[in-house]
C-alpha cells in the first residue's frame, strides 16, 4: 500500500490509525529504498518479513507472475506445483542469458535485479571479511568443484596452446577433478615439510615451469583453506611467480572467506602479483545448502570473472543466489562481522582445549602457523594392534562368508542366523591394523555377543551390523567363526 492508496482508505478507517499503518509500511520501504540507493549490505540486518516483501516484489517483476498474462513457449516459467512454486517466491526463469550468466534476463526484470544486487552484497561482505580491492564477484550456482572446472575452461580459452596446470599437492580429490573435467593435465608439485607444516615448494615449482615451459602452462591453482598439516600455499610468492612467467593463477580459496588472515593474503597476492581469479563456496563461508560458489577478482584484473559469465552455459538456477542473498540481507553488516569473530574466537579455543587435552595423553598439537583454520594433532603414542592371526580352517571359513555377502548370501543356517552366538576378532584378511581402542571395541563385542543377541545388540551397531541374519563386519572385514 503506497501513501496515495493509504489516503483513500483513511476515509473507510480513522486516519490517524491509518497514518500510523502507513508509517511502519514506510520504515520497511526505506529500508529497500536504501539498498537499493547504496549498493551494499545493510548496517544492520533485516527482520524476515522486509526480506520477503522486497524479493516478493522483485518476483511479482517477472513475466511469469504478471496478471491476466499467459505465457506461450517453452520457457515461460510454468510450475506444476504450488508448493515448489512458493519455495521459490514464484522467481521460475532463471538468471542469464545463453551468452552471459550475468547478462539481464528479459522476461524476469525482478530476478535479474535480485541477482546482480547478490553479487553486490557479497562484494561487499567480502571486503568486511577482509578482502580489500575485489574488482569484480559473480556468483554461480554450481558448487567450488565445478566452478573451479569453469573458472579453468574460460583462463584455457585464453591459452589454447597450453595444457598443463601446476598444483601444489593437496590430498583432496576435488581440485584434481575439476582439473581433469577441463581436460587440463595436472602436475602435481610436492610440498616441502617445515616443523610440522608442509609449505609450497618455490624452487621446485620453478623448476617445473622451466621444464614444461610456460607457454604450455595454463596456470598454478594455490590452496589457502585446507587440513593440518598443510599449511595455505605461499601465495604472494607464486603471485610473483605466475607475473614473472606469464602464466595464470587461480586460488582455491574454498573456505577461506572466514579467516581473516586468508582474506588478508588473497589482498597481498593480487596486489603484489597475480591473481586471475579466487574461487570459494557459498556454504561454507555464507551458512546456506550445498551448490553456489563464489569467483572473484581484484581490481587490477577482472577479465576471468567476466570469461567465467560467458563461458556458463545456457541460463541458470536462481536459487543458490537467493539463499546467499536472503542470509545477508538477514545478517547486516553486524551479523556477518559477529559470524566472523564467533569463528575466530572458536577456533582460539578449541586450539587451546585440543592443547590441554594432549598434554593428558603425551601428544601435541602440530605447530601450522600458515593454517588458520585446521588443527593436526600428533598420534606418536598410538599402539596398534593386528592384523589377528586365526586357524586357516578359520580363515576358509571366513573368506566364504565374505563372498556370500556380497552375493546376498549366507552360509549360515536359518536357524541360527537370527542369534549368532560365536564371533572372533579380524582375520589376517583385513586390509588395515586395528588401533588398541577398536581392537578392545571388537573383543568386547565378541564377548557380549557370546552371551546372547539382546547383550550384544548395541555392539552389533557400533560395529556395522546391517541386520539380523548378517555376517556382523569390522571396517569391512567379516568377523565370525
Amino acid at each position: 500500500m503506497d501513501q496515495h492508496n493509504a489516503t483513500l482508505a483513511s476515509g473507510l478507517v480513522s486516519s490517524t490509525y491509518i497514518q500510523q499503518g502507513a508509517d511502519a509500511l514506510c520504515t520497511r520501504r526505506k529500508l529497500i529504498k536504501t539498498l537499493l540507493s547504496q549498493r551494499s549490505l545493510p548496517k544492520h540486518g533485516w527482520d524476515e518479513d522486509t526480506v520477503e516483501l522486497f524479493i516478493k516484489d522483485a518476483a511479482y517483476m517477472d513475466s511469469n507472475n504478471f496478471l491476466n498474462s499467459v505465457g506461450v513457449g517453452e520457457r515461460e516459467a510454468r510450475v506444476a506445483s504450488r508448493l515448489v512454486a512458493k519455495r521459490h517466491f514464484g522467481l521460475a526463469h532463471g538468471i542469464g542469458r545463453s551468452g552471459d550468466v550475468a547478462a539481464e534476463q528479459p522476461k524476469a526484470a525482478g530476478s535479474s535485479l535480485l541477482a546482480k544486487m547478490t553479487n553486490i552484497l557479497v562484494q561487499d561482505a567480502l571486503k568486511v571479511a577482509g578482502m580489500l580491492d575485489v574488482g569484480a564477484v559473480t556468483v554461480l550456482p554450481l558448487a567450488t568443484g565445478m566452478a573451479l572446472t569453469l573458472t579453468l575452461l574460460a583462463l584455457k580459452a585464453k591459452r589454447p596452446q597450453a595444457r598443463y596446470v601446476l598444483w601444489p599437492r593437496i590430498d583432496q580429490k576435488t581440485c584434481l577433478k575439476a582439473i581433469v573435467s577441463a581436460n587440463l593435465e595436472a602436475v602435481p608439485v610436492p610440498c616441502l615439510l617445515e616443523g610440522d607444516e608442509l609449505r609450497t615448494d618455490m624452487p621446485l615449482l620453478r623448476s617445473e615451469i622451466e621444464r614444461l615451459s610456460p607457454d604450455k602452462i595454463v596456470c598454478i591453482v594455490t590452496t589457502t583453506s585446507c587440513f593440518a598439516p598443510r599449511g595455505a600455499d605461499s601465495l604472494v610468492e607464486v603471485a610473483k611467480l605466475c607475473r614473472e612467467s606469464g602464466i595464470g593463477h587461480i586460488v582455491n580459496n574454498a573456505y577461506g572467506v572466514q579467516s581473516a588472515a586468508l582474506c588478508s593474503l588473497v589482498t597481498s597476492a593480487w596486489r603484489k602479483g597475480r591473481v586471475d581469479a579466487v574461487v570459494q563456496s557459498t556454504d561454507k563461508n555464507f551458512m546456506v545448502p550445498v551448490g553456489g560458489a563464489v569467483v572473484a577478482a581484484g581490481i587490477q584484473d577482472t577479465s576471468l570473472v567476466n570469461a567465467v559469465n560467458k563461458a556458463y552455459p545456457g541460463r541458470a538456477s536462481m536459487t543458490p543466489l537467493l539463499d546467499v542473498l536472503i542470509t545477508l540481507l538477514q545478517w547486516g553488516v553486524s551479523g556477518w562481522r559477529n559470524v566472523l569473530e564467533q569463528r575466530e574466537a572458536v577456533y582460539r579455543y578449541a586450539h587451546v582445549q585440543l592443547e590441554a587435552f594432549a598434554a593428558t595423553i603425551n601428544e601435541r598439537v602440530l605447530t601450522t602457523p600458515n593454517n588458520p583454520i585446521s588443527i593436526g594433532l600428533t598420534l606418536a603414542n598410538l599402539r596398534q594392534v593386528g592384523p589377528l592371526s586365526v586357524p586357516a580352517d578359520q580363515t576358509d571359513r571366513n573368506s566364504q562368508d565374505s563372498s556370500n555377502l556380497q552375493r546376498g548370501t549366507s552360509s549360515t543356517p536359518a536357524s541360527q542366523s537370527s542369534r549368532p552366538t560365536h564371533v572372533a576378532t579380524v582375520t589376517e584378511h583385513s586390509s588395515a591394523p586395528l588401533s588398541c581402542e577398536a581392537a578392545e571395541l571388537v573383543g568386547t563385542s565378541a564377548r557380549d555377543l557370546s552371551k546372547g543377541y539382546e547383550a550384544g545388540a548395541r555392539n552389533r551397531a557400533w560395529l556395522g551390523i546391517a541386520s539380523e541374519g548378517m555376517v556382523p563386519t569390522v571396517m569391512g572385514t567379516p568377523v565370525t567363526t
